[in-house]
């Protein structure tokens, strides 16, 4: 009698063979391993491979946790065998344990990781053929609800995430564009300022590129003139806004007067139409003067101006001025309110009141208030031994106009700013397109935030942990970024775009679909292990068109998967867990 056939063993595979293919190609694991070797008791997968296959967990799964991954790997274990060609591995090599040891190495030892990040960057310029020509760097905080040790990362200081009440570590990160793509990643303490972690970033960066001429890209903070120095002292080039503290508003005031008197003619800032059918869109007007420096090391140096407005800010702007004219004016009238309520104000009280308004709305150069005091005398009869008597009461009243002149030259200064450059070739519109482009590395930033990487909440105690742990999220934007850039690259070559991405709207199409999208289409994809005659069969579920598309983008073959799917007499190398 035939035997019916039994389903014995079935895994999610999901994207895990697309993670693994792809931090293959980033060469992760053996870069790992170069950089921090272990002792030779170490048994099972290598540092790196573990590393790889926790990545992959937090890829996956959007979980960092330590003792999530064993159990997950135990219903992975052919998919994890076959991708990693590692027929002994366990459930066992990737334990909490493990985990743990990894992240004490990533976060124990700072020169290996900079010798890392060296080599992996190298590989993946060399490997994607990219070209260092633009490098951001800026910073993020991470809060936590930890309680704060003295030398700890973990410390009271300038929030970005707006919670000053927590304490928070820092990332210090360099990009490149137009990835987005990490080169660097530095953790310190909560409490540092910005403004000195630029340059040791900037040393990391150069030392990894290994040539000048890179144009480095900043906030404010980098507009420090030490920065600035060390830069035009290395051969770079640098591009950053200064801060009020460096042009304050009297200064950008005397570097507009020739706009305003019409001897400075403004250049036009166009942004590139996205399609044929679109027009290019006026986005500012600006224009550039030159300047000496000198360093306190005696460096001379050339640096332009670039006196930029950008026209959506102005009219933000405007409409906010507009707001807050309005609001004032509404609170004035409101003290002229009587009744019930009401507080009677004398001519002092009034004039404080009012003071007190426009300072809060910023207004007090626009807006010019006129008292009227009206006294009313009313004749007090006698009354239980009180004497008859004139009571005197003052009624003021406060009015307002706008001041016609001051309302106009605070318009006409709106959304004006200041960068500046040593790059002399550097033009004003090119100036403000790759500053806008800030973005990038913010969304980085973003990631860590997110769904995937998912950095907070932390559930690590050690500061030598979280270091790791960051480190490793690090290692898994790299990864984001690099898919992302491959599809939309390929894409663009073909001048076609991919659907089936959106929920509800498969039909829609974009050229730019992000990482995180892409990974969503692979979701239900299984392995199943049938028994049938004495004999395992394994079969996989096929991929769809997009999904087939994908991986045909980041220059993958369908083996990936289709090699999961082929027979074995021996139900997936004896394999002696469930």
């Amino acid at each position: 009698m035939e035997t019916a056939p039994t389903v014995t063993r079935i895994e999610r595979v999901d994207d895990i063979p697309l993670l693994l293919a792809q931090l293959a190609k980033m060469e992760v694991a053996s870069l790992l391993d170069q950089h921090f070797p272990m002792h030779g008791n170490w048994q099972g997968l290598t540092l790196g491979e573990v590393a790889v296959v926790w990545l992959a967990y937090i890829l996956s799964e959007g979980d960092h946790r330590l003792n999530s991954v064993q159990g997950w790997a135990a219903g992975l274990l052919m998919t994890l065998r076959v991708c990693l060609g590692a027929t002994g591995l366990r459930a066992l090599d990737v334990s909490d344990d493990r985990l743990g040891v990894v992240l004490d190495r990533l976060g124990g030892d700072d020169a290996a990781w900079d010798a890392y990040e060296r080599a992996q960057n190298a590989t993946l310029l060399r490997v994607y053929d990219l070209k260092a020509r633009r490098v951001r760097i800026d910073s993020t905080t991470a809060k936590s609800y930890v309680a704060v040790s003295e030398d700890g990362l973990f410390q009271f200081g300038h929030s970005k995430e707006h919670r000053p009440d927590l304490p928070q570590l820092k990332i210090n990160q360099s990009t490149l564009d137009p990835l987005g793509l990490p080169l660097s990643t530095t953790v310190v303490s909560g409490e540092r300022a910005d403004d000195p972690l630029y340059v040791p970033e900037i040393r990391k960066v150069q030392a990894i590129l290994q040539h000048s001429g890179v144009l480095y890209v900043g906030d404010c903070k980098m507009a420090a003139l030490a920065t600035r120095a060390y830069l035009a002292a290395s051969q770079d080039q640098y591009l950053c806004p200064l801060p009020a503290v460096q042009m304050p508003p009297a200064s950008l005031r005397a570097l507009l007067a020739p706009v305003w008197t019409g001897e400075q003619a403004l250049t036009p800032v166009h942004r590139a139409p996205v399609t044929a059918a679109d027009k290019p869109l006026h986005i500012a007007n600006g224009f550039f003067d030159q300047v000496t420096h000198t360093s306190a090391e005696g460096l001379a140096w050339q640096e332009q101006r670039l006196v930029v407005q950008s026209l959506k800010h102005a009219a933000a702007q405007h409409q906010r001025l507009d707001r807050r004219l309005e609001q004032a004016e509404q609170d004035i009238a409101r003290l002229n309110q009587r009744g019930r309520g009401h507080k009677r104000l004398d001519e002092a009280q009034a004039h404080a009141a009012v003071d007190a308004i426009l300072r809060q709305h910023q207004v007090s150069t626009l807006l010019v208030a006129e008292y009227q005091v009206d006294t009313h005398t009313t004749r007090k009869r006698a009354y239980l031994g009180r004497p008859a008597r004139d009571v005197t009461t003052a009624n003021v009243t406060v009015c307002t106009r706008r001041d016609p002149v001051a309302y106009e030259e605070t318009v006409r200064g709106l959304g004006w700013r200041v960068f500046v450059s040593n790059d002399l070739l550097l033009e004003v519109g090119e100036a403000v397109l790759a500053y806008r482009e800030e973005y990038l590395i913010e969304r980085g930033f973003n990631r860590y935030r997110g769904k995937l990487l998912g950095l907070t909440p932390l559930y690590l105690g050690s500061t030598t942990r979280i270091k790791g742990l960051i480190r490793l999220l690090a290692i898994g934007l790299r990864f984001l970024c690099l898919v992302e850039f491959t599809v939309r690259e390929a894409l663009q070559a073909k001048a076609e775009k991919l659907d089936h991405l959106y929920a509800g709207n498969p039909k829609r199409a974009t050229a730019r679909p992000s990482t995180e999208m892409m990974l969503r289409t692979f979701n239900g994809i299984s392995l199943v292990v049938i028994s049938l005659g004495g004999m395992d069969w394994q079969t996989m579920t096929p991929l769809n068109a997009v999904q087939s598309r994908i991986v045909g983008l980041l220059g993958f073959s369908e083996i990936l998967y289709q090699r999961l799917g082929t027979q074995s007499e021996d139900a997936a190398f004896k394999m002696g867990e469930p």
